[in-house]
């Protein structure tokens, strides 16, 4: 992961993560009951932000993302609000059945709290932020967006046409970072996926 400082979560933590993730999603979809760990690691107790995004499998087309961006619960009870959200309240996508579950893969992204950008001219934003390292929030008035530092790479973009979609993430003009009022945050993640439903997970470096 470029410019990443020493990772926070070892393999095993992301590990459990991920297979958390998907017990809670798959016991919500078949009892509606919130599966909570009994035991889990320390780390899991802190603040921290977190989002689930669900994949088909193979194509990786999007089912469904949502998280939790702001340190404002234990880690552990964030993935939880996460994983269940991002199956069954995605406004994008139907809810997710439990036989569904088969052909899609869990990605749990494991979050730096977000900093905010300051520049004495808008024009500065890019050269503040790199594809590949930063996910990106965008704030101004009511509106506000945010896209996970996977998909700038996933779609190739630069550093301008990453801000200019979280903009439009935020349902505005694709120009917005442009303006005086709008804020921009920027965070890190460390990111761990199934490479098959139910398969290995590993550590995705983007």
């Amino acid at each position: 992961m470029a410019d990443l400082m020493d990772p926070r979560y070892s393999d095993e933590e992301g590990e459990f993560a991920v297979k958390t993730a998907r017990k809670v999603i798959e016991e919500y979809l078949s009892s509606r009951k919130v599966y909570r760990p009994e035991k889990y690691p320390k780390k899991f107790e802190e603040k921290a932000g977190v989002f689930t995004t669900l994949r088909h499998h193979p194509s990786r087309e999007l089912r469904g993302c949502i998280g939790i961006p702001e340190p404002i619960m234990p880690l552990i009870d964030a993935l939880i609000r996460s994983a269940i959200s991002a199956a069954t309240e995605d406004p994008r996508f139907i809810p997710v059945d439990l036989e569904e579950m088969n052909q899609i893969t869990i990605e749990v992204s494991l979050l730096t709290p977000p900093e905010k950008i300051v520049v004495k001219d808008p024009k500065e934003y890019p050269s503040k932020i790199k594809v590949g390292r930063d996910g990106l929030i965008v704030k101004r008035g009511f509106y506000s967006g945010l896209l996970l530092p996977q998909v700038a790479v996933e779609y190739g973009w630069s550093e301008e046409e990453f801000l200019a979609h979280t903009c439009w993430k935020a349902g505005l003009n694709m120009d917005c970072w442009l303006l005086e009022g709008t804020e921009i945050y920027k965070f890190q993640a460390e990111i761990f996926e199934e490479e098959e439903p139910r398969g290995r997970i590993k550590r995705l470096e983007i």
